[in-house]
């Protein structure tokens, strides 16, 4: 039976899997590129550069965004002693600044944790979980997210989305070359492998899809890994599981969610049936329960 600390050593394996897959696949890509336009090392730098711009953006800043996005109003022991008590206790028991707290006026059972480090941070929870969830389910909510925060998560995904950010300037930018370009084709002046070619142009095509497939599988890993760093802060998987099962049962999209913050929520902010479970940023909430269950207590 599976333990909470095989629980957390395997996700953490499997998503650093998933990067080196990520890196290679980027190579791949480079070679593609050269295969078929001749491309040379600054055109890969140059997209290295921009995506690592975009990202640093997001690190920075996504933050705020996401908080004002979600309309996530800011609270106190004063304001909210409840909820601010018991993220204080889960933070002492985690070993962790206290982050700021927020709250987000929906009846959708749902919170989500944001910024770069653990000075940096931020939570923030709905009032429907507030209402809705027992003391020792949104005590797993809460360390849940706090998990997040405590796992660097922010930062494993900054580093998706610089590979995500890659793959994406590379495979537009020789599309966009062939659309102007199309014209004056240099395959045959480099007397290339047309079956090679024909090859790169096909993984050149499918790379965006192929990235957001493999950066999805990232944040799935990461959502499991924080199931069980959640559940050893509490000693009581149970109590998380439970509360993705009243989420299962509510089914309540959060008005305010948008496809640019899904990810960072503890499950997905919209309806079941807003995506093929293939395009989720989430794994399924049943596969969670699972795996949870199986743990045996936080051992």
């Amino acid at each position: 039976m599976a333990t909470t600390y095989t629980q957390i050593a395997s996700n953490k394996t499997k998503t650093t899997v998933l990067i080196v897959v990520y890196v290679s696949f980027i190579a791949v890509i480079v070679w593609a590129l050269q295969q078929i336009f001749g491309y040379g090392p600054e055109y890969v730098l140059l997209a290295i550069i921009v995506s690592v711009l975009m990202s640093l953006a997001s690190y920075f800043w996504g933050d705020k965004v996401a908080l004002s996005v979600s309309r996530a109003q800011p609270v106190t022991k004063e304001t909210a002693p409840f909820i601010v008590h018991m993220l204080e206790n889960i933070a002492i028991t985690a070993g962790l600044p206290m982050p700021k707290v927020y709250v987000i006026n929906d009846p959708a059972i749902n919170a989500f944790a944001t910024g770069r480090d653990p000075k940096h941070a931020s939570v923030a929870v709905t009032t429907g979980a507030i209402e809705s969830l027992e003391n020792e389910e949104l005590e797993g909510v809460l360390a849940h997210e706090l998990s997040h925060v405590g796992n660097y998560d922010i930062r494993v995904m900054t580093v998706v989305v610089i590979l995500g950010g890659i793959i994406s300037i590379l495979a537009n930018g020789f599309l966009r070359s062939r659309f102007y370009f199309g014209g004056r084709d240099r395959d045959n002046d480099r007397g290339g492998n047309p079956a090679l070619m024909l090859i790169g142009l096909v993984l050149i095509v499918i790379a965006p899809l192929l990235s957001t497939l493999i950066k999805l599988a990232v944040s799935r890993k990461r959502e499991y890994l924080a199931d069980a760093s959640g559940a050893l802060l509490t000693r009581y998987p149970e109590g998380l599981a439970r509360a993705l099962e009243k989420i299962g049962r509510q089914n309540q999209p959060l008005a305010t969610a948008n496809d640019a913050t899904a990810h960072l929520f503890f499950s997905n902010p919209f309806s079941s049936k807003h995506f093929l479970n293939i395009f989720s940023t989430h794994p399924p909430l049943q596969e969670r329960i699972k795996r949870l269950r199986a743990m045996g207590g936080a051992s």
